[in-house]
Protein backbone atom coordinates (compact mmCIF):
# COMPACT_ATOMS: atom_id res chain seq x y z
CA UNK A 1 0.00 0.00 0.00
CA UNK A 2 3.13 2.25 0.68
CA UNK A 3 4.26 2.00 -3.02
CA UNK A 4 0.53 3.14 -4.10
CA UNK A 5 0.28 6.05 -2.21
CA UNK A 6 4.15 7.07 -3.08
CA UNK A 7 3.21 6.66 -6.79
CA UNK A 8 -0.26 8.30 -6.37
CA UNK A 9 2.14 11.59 -5.15
CA UNK A 10 4.43 11.09 -8.08
CA UNK A 11 1.73 11.13 -10.96
CA UNK A 12 -0.59 13.44 -9.33
CA UNK A 13 2.69 16.08 -9.57
CA UNK A 14 3.43 14.99 -12.91
CA UNK A 15 -0.78 14.99 -13.47
CA UNK A 16 -0.17 18.90 -11.74
CA UNK A 17 2.52 18.85 -14.70
CA UNK A 18 0.44 18.13 -17.46
CA UNK A 19 -2.39 20.64 -17.07
CA UNK A 20 0.18 22.95 -16.43
CA UNK A 21 1.79 22.68 -19.74
CA UNK A 22 -1.34 22.27 -21.56
CA UNK A 23 -2.32 26.08 -19.96
CA UNK A 24 0.91 28.06 -19.85
CA UNK A 25 1.77 29.36 -23.42
CA UNK A 26 5.59 28.52 -22.70
CA UNK A 27 7.80 26.04 -24.77
CA UNK A 28 8.71 23.92 -21.38
CA UNK A 29 7.87 19.95 -21.42
CA UNK A 30 5.42 18.58 -18.67
CA UNK A 31 7.95 17.02 -17.08
CA UNK A 32 10.07 20.07 -16.38
CA UNK A 33 7.01 21.43 -14.76
CA UNK A 34 6.13 18.15 -12.86
CA UNK A 35 10.00 18.39 -12.11
CA UNK A 36 10.04 21.34 -10.29
CA UNK A 37 6.47 21.35 -8.64
CA UNK A 38 7.85 18.14 -6.89
CA UNK A 39 10.98 20.16 -6.44
CA UNK A 40 9.46 22.72 -4.56
CA UNK A 41 6.91 20.63 -2.63
CA UNK A 42 9.96 18.87 -1.44
CA UNK A 43 12.03 22.12 -0.04
CA UNK A 44 9.19 23.48 0.96
CA UNK A 45 8.22 20.09 2.94
CA UNK A 46 4.72 19.66 1.59
CA UNK A 47 6.10 16.32 0.65
CA UNK A 48 8.53 14.56 2.75
CA UNK A 49 11.23 12.51 1.09
CA UNK A 50 10.25 9.53 3.11
CA UNK A 51 6.49 10.23 0.85
CA UNK A 52 8.33 9.41 -1.98
CA UNK A 53 11.59 8.38 -1.58
CA UNK A 54 10.99 4.07 -2.33
CA UNK A 55 8.65 4.77 -4.88
CA UNK A 56 10.86 7.10 -7.13
CA UNK A 57 13.79 4.58 -6.03
CA UNK A 58 12.34 1.99 -7.65
CA UNK A 59 11.41 4.19 -10.72
CA UNK A 60 14.97 4.59 -10.83
CA UNK A 61 16.28 1.25 -10.95
CA UNK A 62 13.48 0.64 -13.96
CA UNK A 63 14.12 3.63 -16.19
CA UNK A 64 16.73 1.76 -17.94
CA UNK A 65 13.91 -0.34 -19.41
CA UNK A 66 12.18 2.58 -20.66
CA UNK A 67 15.03 2.97 -22.97
CA UNK A 68 14.50 -0.70 -25.12
CA UNK A 69 11.58 0.30 -27.32
CA UNK A 70 13.55 3.45 -28.34
CA UNK A 71 16.60 1.35 -29.05
CA UNK A 72 14.87 -0.92 -31.22
CA UNK A 73 13.16 1.90 -32.37
CA UNK A 74 16.49 3.15 -33.83
CA UNK A 75 17.43 0.04 -35.04
CA UNK A 76 14.72 -0.42 -36.84
CA UNK A 77 14.99 3.00 -38.55
CA UNK A 78 18.61 2.51 -39.07
CA UNK A 79 18.27 2.77 -42.81
CA UNK A 80 16.95 7.00 -42.63
CA UNK A 81 19.81 7.61 -39.89
CA UNK A 82 22.41 6.43 -42.00
CA UNK A 83 22.44 10.00 -44.08
CA UNK A 84 22.62 11.86 -40.44
CA UNK A 85 24.28 9.11 -38.63
CA UNK A 86 27.74 11.45 -37.72
CA UNK A 87 25.25 14.90 -36.81
CA UNK A 88 23.67 12.32 -34.36
CA UNK A 89 25.97 10.38 -32.94
CA UNK A 90 27.91 14.36 -32.30
CA UNK A 91 24.82 15.94 -30.79
CA UNK A 92 24.28 12.92 -28.75
CA UNK A 93 27.36 13.14 -27.31
CA UNK A 94 27.72 17.09 -27.18
CA UNK A 95 24.31 17.32 -25.55
CA UNK A 96 25.15 14.45 -22.97
CA UNK A 97 28.52 15.81 -22.09
CA UNK A 98 26.94 19.45 -21.56
CA UNK A 99 23.86 17.68 -19.29
CA UNK A 100 26.88 16.03 -17.25
CA UNK A 101 28.67 19.24 -16.83
CA UNK A 102 26.07 21.34 -15.91
CA UNK A 103 24.35 19.22 -13.36
CA UNK A 104 27.78 18.82 -11.57
CA UNK A 105 28.42 22.36 -11.60
CA UNK A 106 24.96 22.72 -10.53
CA UNK A 107 25.34 19.43 -7.81
CA UNK A 108 28.21 20.77 -6.36
CA UNK A 109 26.80 24.44 -6.00
CA UNK A 110 24.13 23.23 -3.72
CA UNK A 111 26.52 20.90 -1.58
CA UNK A 112 28.63 24.18 -1.29
CA UNK A 113 25.69 26.13 -0.25
CA UNK A 114 24.29 22.98 2.33
CA UNK A 115 27.60 22.92 4.08
CA UNK A 116 27.99 26.80 4.46
CA UNK A 117 24.94 26.62 6.02
CA UNK A 118 25.16 23.56 8.49
CA UNK A 119 28.25 25.79 9.33
CA UNK A 120 26.21 29.15 10.45
CA UNK A 121 24.16 27.05 12.39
Amino acid sequence: MKYVKEIGIIFGVSLAGEFLNSTLPLPVPAGVYGLFILLVCLMTGIVKLGQVESAGGWLLETMPLMFVPVSVGLMNSFGELKTVLVPFVAISFISTLVVMIITGLLSDLVIRKKNRKEETV
